[in-house]
Formats: structure tokens, sequence, C-alpha cells
């Protein structure tokens, strides 16, 4: 029979960056000339947020916000090398990367061999370096299994889950930093050299009906006033059935398969009622506490709208995860939620392991 370990990150992209820009998004955000004035100053902030602003802008806070991601992905680390995987399937979120004007599949399950990627690219752009001081044209080698993508996808098929599939990066185009994040991150003290597992990875639509409309999620208040939205992606519960059926198409097998949730809660940049400046905290609360009491329910019954609301359009990913240890009765052995207003999304840390 199969084993199953169950982790759940964040994939945040200014954590591969520096102190001094980690708060990049929220300052980006406070030019924006369509948000309140009174909503920008800081004066009317939550106390936690005028907090980590500070008067040096969350340098300080930054420093104090990696810190405690990285412990926690060091956490995460251990248990996967004590589990030592034969497989590592990863859902995370396609942002505009593969999924383009041409084809928005649901979900993809990307069937890759090895592909060596450019490690930095997003932070290059935002005008940041990166937080190893690499040189910012560093690739990295992503270790694929192109035969274990394909009998997965051939499995979920012909389980009655229709699953696309990808046999090529498309060009000119970032890899999915969701992916491509969890090894960096899973590595960090290596900045991703010393990440050898083979990754399955499985890309989601998570973005929905801002997939093509907003082009990966950052937008001026200015530019959504009268966007054309797309059709809406999948729905949070059809998340939790795909990761069920993932489990399931390896409880059969003699392999050891870690299943990671690669993503932050609530965005800044995705919350529109919140003017885009902090997260959706309340609602990422409640989704933990559900989380932490092992209460599937609670999750099963949240609704597309509802995700799109809170701006938790990435944690998608975790409802295929919490679908996957459901189905796999798996044991949270673990867990962290840590709320931060200045640097655009909440983190959530998981470990599931199997009963003793």
């Amino acid at each position: 029979m199969g084993h199953f370990l169950g982790l759940g990150l964040t994939h945040y992209p200014l954590l591969a960056g520096t102190d001094e820009h980690m708060a990049g998004l929220l300052r980006w955000t406070l030019q924006d000339p369509d948000i309140p004035d009174a909503e920008k100053d800081p004066a009317n902030w939550p106390a936690s947020m005028r907090a980590d602003w500070a008067d040096d802008g969350a340098v300080a806070a930054a420093a104090r916000h990696r810190k405690i991601l990285r412990e926690n992905l060091a956490r995460c680390r251990e248990a996967l090398d004590a589990f030592r995987p034969d497989l590592v399937v990863v859902w995370g979120d396609d942002q505009y990367e593969n999924f383009r004007e041409e084809v928005v599949p649901p979900f993809c399950v990307l069937a890759y061999g090895d592909l060596e990627v450019a490690a930095f690219g997003i932070m290059n752009e935002r005008g940041s370096p990166n937080a190893w001081g690499r040189p910012a044209d560093m690739t990295l080698v992503l270790h694929g299994d192109a035969d274990a993508s394909r009998d997965l996808a051939d499995a979920l098929n012909a389980d009655g889950f229709d699953m696309a599939y990808s046999y090529r990066k498309r060009e000119g185009a970032h890899f999915p930093h969701a992916i491509l994040n969890t090894q960096l991150f899973l590595d960090y003290d290596h900045a991703g050299t010393r990440f050898e597992y083979p990754l399955v990875p499985i890309t989601v639509n998570c973005y929905g009906q801002h997939a093509i409309a907003r082009r990966g999620g950052l937008a001026r208040f200015a530019e959504i006033r009268d966007e054309q939205l797309d059709p809406v992606g999948p729905t949070p519960a059809r998340c939790f059935d795909l990761g069920r059926a993932v489990a399931r198409a390896y409880a059969g097998s003699d392999k050891r398969i870690a299943l990671i949730a690669s993503s932050s809660w609530s965005h800044a940049f995705l919350c529109d009622k919140l003017w885009h400046l902090r997260p959706d905290t309340p609602a990422d609360e409640r989704l933990y506490e559900a989380l932490a009491g092992g209460d599937y329910q609670t999750w099963r019954q949240v609704s597309g709208a509802q995700i799109v609301e809170a701006g938790q359009h990435e944690m998608l990913n975790w409802f295929c995860l919490l679908g996957a240890m459901s189905e796999a009765s798996m044991r949270l052995g673990w867990s962290a939620f840590v709320p931060s207003d200045v640097f655009n999304s909440n983190k959530c840390f998981a470990i599931y392991e199997e009963p003793r």
C-alpha cells in the first residue's frame, strides 16, 4: 500500500528577495490614485499593521517575518527528509505562466523531466536582489519524473477526473513560481540547489475569473473597474475532490508519496473589499481553526464566491491537500498560522502524518 506525508507551506515570492523589498507590494499599492487617502493613511490601519510598518517601511518587521517563515519551512523539510519520499506531488497555482489566452484548464499535470529554469525571474523583474546574493541569472534544475506524471494523469482520467497534462513549458514565460519556490524554499539554506526529490507538479487555475483579466493578479483599481471577467475556476469542493482522487491513485502502490499544497492564504492584492492593502485575516482564521480541528466539513462548504471575496484564490491548492488528507485518513501533526498585514498575505504551514 502507498504511504503518505502531507505538507502545507508558502511560496511567497518576496521571501526570495531582501528585507528592504519584502513590503514592496504594499508600497506599490499605496501609489494607486484610486484608493481613498483615508485608507492609505497609516493612522487608520490596524494596530498590528502600523507596528510592522513603523518608521522604516517594515524593514525590521521583514527580518522577523523571514525568521518565522524560515523556521517553519525548515520544519517541513525535516519532515520531508525523515519520510524519504519516492515522489513529491505539488499543487500550485498557475499565475499567468503556462495558463494564458490560448488555453486555461482547471488543472494540469506537468509531465516534465529534469528542467533547468531561472531561479529569480520574478525578483529580477521587481528590481529586488535575491536574498542569497547569488547571480541574478542563476538557474535551478527541477527534478521531474515524466513517466510518473503521465501515470498520475492516466489514473485520474480513469477514475473519472478529467485531467489536462503538459509535456513542455511555455516558451518565453516564467516557470510556475508556485512549483519553483516550493523547491527553493524547502532548500532555503542552499537556494534550492540541494533538493533531489522528483516533483510531480499539478498546476491549478486558482485565479479563475481573474486568470486572464488581471494577468496574474496585480492591477490598479482603474484597470479593474470595467474588467471583463473570465469564467470561474474550479470550485473549492472540486479541488477537494481532486485531492481525494490523487490519494486514491497512489493508495494501492508501493510508493512513498509526499503531497504538498504550495501557497499563502488570503492575498491583499486580490482582496478588493480591503482596497488591496491587507489580507482578509478573519476569513483565514476561520479556515485555520477548522484545519486545526480536523473540520473538513467547514472547508467543503466554502463557495468559490467566498474565496474570491476574501482574496483566498491560491488557497484552492490547500483544498486539494485537505481532500487528499481526508481520503487517506491522515493526522495533523503540526501546524502554524503566521498573520501579516504588510507582507501581502497570511502564511500557513502544516504537516500531516499517517496515524500511528
